[in-house]
């Protein structure tokens, strides 16, 4: 990811715990680093960590994040064990949320949701995979309300 986003000449810089003595003080370095970047918005795609609360009340409305199911169903599971959470349940439909990140995990204001069918003959590996193909046009459409200033406040 970081190579293809050096690419075009985006600055890119990698945080490692490594030296942190908590997630809330390695939340600060990353926060110190956003800041020296002057960033917006924050997206979290495959983030697959909890922020600390510091950190989501410093950002509050400025970072979003996909899951891979239609929120509020299936909140709080990651990766292929969602998918294969959505298969169990026997739905017809799925797709993926962007939301806004709130100390609640995957309770935040939905931004955007993109669904697709649960097909017959799916597993959780093809299931994931047509996910995943909303994620990006999900993302730019949150970005836009973003810019445009339609994001849904966060006691929405």
């Amino acid at each position: 990811i970081l190579t293809r986003a050096e690419n075009p000449g985006l600055k890119t810089v990698l945080h490692s715990m490594k030296g942190c003595a908590n997630r809330t003080e390695f939340d600060a370095k990353v926060t110190a680093t956003l800041k020296e970047f002057d960033v917006d918005l924050v997206l979290l795609i495959g983030y697959m960590r909890i922020l600390s609360d510091e950190f989501v009340d410093e950002w509050a409305g400025r970072v979003i994040n996909v899951h891979p199911s239609l929120l509020p169903e299936f909140a709080g599971g990651m990766d292929l064990n969602v998918h294969q959470e959505v298969i169990d349940a026997g739905k017809s439909v799925t797709g993926c949320t962007i939301h806004l990140v709130t100390k609640e995990v995957d309770g935040g204001p939905i931004v955007v949701q993109k669904r697709c069918p649960v097909h017959a003959d799916d597993d959780a590996d093809k299931l994931k995979a047509r996910v995943q193909a909303l994620e990006g046009p999900a993302f730019v459409e949150a970005i836009n309300k973003f810019v445009e200033g339609q994001m849904p406040s966060e006691s929405a």
